[in-house]
């Protein structure tokens, strides 16, 4: 799970911290009464905001219908309650577009996964043993290339992403490949193609390879293959803008953490080429249900795509899951396998989960970047109870 990789303890990793949780905290009152396949997953949701998550906002759909929910507050300041079809940015789900487009241009001929990042982006990346002619788009994708993560330069999150850093810096327009320049100036984790290490430094250039090879911005070619084919009224990329479409909440971070654990901060506006083309797309839990449906249903890739997608290396950082391109695999502890794909950024964190046919989907967010150790009994509680 790539929920943990934010530097900041109150994302709290999933794998070392949810797997131990079996005993949920008693639920708060949730706001409607949930159908008797869908109570267990409304307790564990309850349970996330009396755990202390400001609100949660979620979504499921199986043979029998359709059920939203939400639980606790979108709004510290009114205590107006989480809204059931808020917008909200999803973080890391952003690689799922991301991946899904490159692989329609893989079908359409237009690139090769076994393409080296060098022949799309010449030059970029390179320096402090980092080489762009070793390492695939394939290993951008499924997080083998061994470049490190721009999350992990204190400077940069000292700047963008805690405390007084963030708060004076949260408005500023970044180009895209800022990140990029601040992760080279880091030695690779490793050999590319010898292990798994998830690096948000990955995604933002397998974005730039899309926009290169499709000739328009990102935001376009994402626009044009799944947005508008799918109907997703609730989805968009937010460009330069810092605030969020209606209706939405508000979205919360302990930004001072180390000296202030109790202070939490209204993070709602941030400016998205800040997390362009990594975790910059807004959605609603319908609309990622709608995505991830179809997607697993192969209505969005050719079989042999779709089969490239679902190949797994092993996350040596958690044991359970398997990482593919944009998705992962996890076996819950009851035995049932699903595909999923879990993130945060600043202010959220949000979770899609898929049965293999693509037929019962879960998804929920969270307005705030802790307490990630309550998502795995969420997803238990949906799919073995």
């Amino acid at each position: 799970m790539t929920i943990g990789k934010r530097p900041r303890t109150g994302a709290v990793g999933v794998a070392a911290v949810a797997i131990a949780a079996t005993v949920l905290t008693g639920p708060a009152a949730a706001d409607t009464t949930p159908p008797a396949r869908h109570q267990a997953t409304q307790e564990a949701i309850d349970a996330a905001v009396a755990g202390g998550v400001p609100g949660v906002a979620a979504e499921a759909r199986d043979a029998a219908g359709v059920w939203k929910t939400s639980s606790g507050v979108g709004d510290l300041k009114t205590g107006e309650p989480r809204g059931k079809n808020d917008r909200f940015r999803i973080g890391h789900l952003t690689s799922t577009f991301v991946a899904t487009v490159l692989l329609q241009m893989e079908a359409e001929h237009k690139l090769s996964l076994d393409d080296t990042v060098e022949r799309h982006l010449p030059g970029l990346v390179r320096g402090n043993g980092n080489d762009g002619r070793a390492i695939t788009v394939r290993q951008l994708l499924n997080h083998t290339s061994g470049l490190p993560d721009y999350f992990a330069d204190s400077d940069y999150v000292a700047t963008y992403v805690q405390g007084e850093g963030f708060l004076q810096h949260r408005y500023d327009t970044l180009p895209h490949d800022q990140r990029v320049k601040v992760a080279l100036a880091h030695p690779p984790m490793f050999a590319p193609g010898t292990r798994h290490g998830f690096s948000n430094t990955n995604d933002v250039l397998a974005a730039m390879v899309l926009e290169e090879v499709g000739g328009r911005p990102y935001e376009d070619e994402v626009r044009k293959r799944i947005i508008k084919p799918l109907g997703l009224k609730a989805t968009s990329t937010p460009g330069t803008r810092a605030q969020l479409p209606e209706p939405s909440s508000r979205g919360y971070s302990k930004l001072f953490y180390g000296t202030q654990p109790d202070r939490i901060d209204d993070v709602t506006e941030l400016n998205g080429s800040q997390l362009w083309g990594n975790t910059d797309v807004i959605s609603s839990t319908g609309d990622l249900n709608t995505f991830y449906g179809a997607l697993l249903r192969g209505k969005l890739l050719p079989a042999r795509q779709l089969k490239e997608m679902k190949t797994t290396v092993v996350n040596p950082d958690f044991p359970i899951s398997s990482y593919g391109l944009g998705i992962e695999r996890l076996t819950l502890g009851c035995g049932t396998s699903i595909w999923y794909r879990d993130g945060g950024t600043v202010g959220w964190l949000s979770l899609v989960a898929v049965t293999d046919d693509g037929r019962h989907q879960l998804s929920f967010n969270y307005n705030a970047d802790w307490r990630a150790d309550e998502i795995l009994p969420t997803l238990s509680a949906e799919y073995c109870s």
